[in-house]
């Protein structure tokens, strides 16, 4: 679910989890595809957002899973 923030009053002001999703949007942006929308449709957009979760996701996933070398 979307949470919108209003802003009240002037000047800088921090917002709750807010780094969570300029993280997100820096991890997105290493992939060259979305640094740039090259898409016509939205949708196409979209769909290459969840594959950039996907493939993120699916490394952290495989680092986990390795044997630990001593």
């Amino acid at each position: 679910m979307v949470e919108v923030m209003k802003r009240e009053g002037k000047g800088f002001q921090l917002l709750a989890r807010r780094w969570v999703v300029e993280r997100t949007f820096a991890w997105l942006l290493k992939k060259r595809r979305l640094v740039v929308d090259y898409e016509k449709f939205p949708e196409t957009s979209e769909c290459f957002i969840y594959i950039a979760m996907v493939h993120l996701m699916l490394k952290r996933l495989a680092q986990e899973k390795l044997p630990q070398t001593a």
